[in-house]
């Protein structure tokens, strides 16, 4: 294999590669009619996480890597949005969605680990906006 470069090694970026995959082959079945709206923009929001990510990796001072890194954070929070409304339409099955939804959680949290990691002070040290409730979200 060719040079490995450092996004791949980042467990963020392989997660969200993962899980653009995921989206992708779950939302393959939406209607036509949702493919130059909702379907486009789904995908282009699960894609633009990775591409942060990668592109962060290859700044070379902290403050712009954490840039990127925050802008990617943004990205998964985007399509949680989208598959509320997908599930809303009923393109998602509560299955489906409620794996998507699982797997949003766990990449935002490894997302903002990565952001701490770069943080000079507490003060820039926040923690995933999560709430938990009973609505079946």
């Amino acid at each position: 294999m060719a040079y490995v470069y450092s996004f791949e090694k980042l467990t963020a970026w392989q997660m969200s590669r993962q899980f653009a995959e995921a989206l992708y082959s779950k939302n393959k079945n939406f209607p036509k009619e949702a493919l130059f709206g909702i379907t486009s923009q789904i995908r282009r929001a699960a894609i633009s996480i990775s591409c942060n990510l990668a592109e962060g990796s290859a700044r070379f001072g902290d403050r712009e890597k954490k840039r990127y890194y925050e802008i990617a954070y943004g990205r998964p929070v985007e399509v949680v949005k989208l598959l509320i409304i997908c599930r809303d339409l009923e393109y998602l099955l509560h299955e489906q969605y409620t794996d998507l939804r699982q797997e949003v959680e766990k990449l935002t949290i490894q997302i903002n680990r990565l952001v701490q990691s770069y943080s000079q002070n507490k003060e820039d040290i926040h923690e995933p906006d999560i709430q938990y409730s009973d609505t079946p979200y």
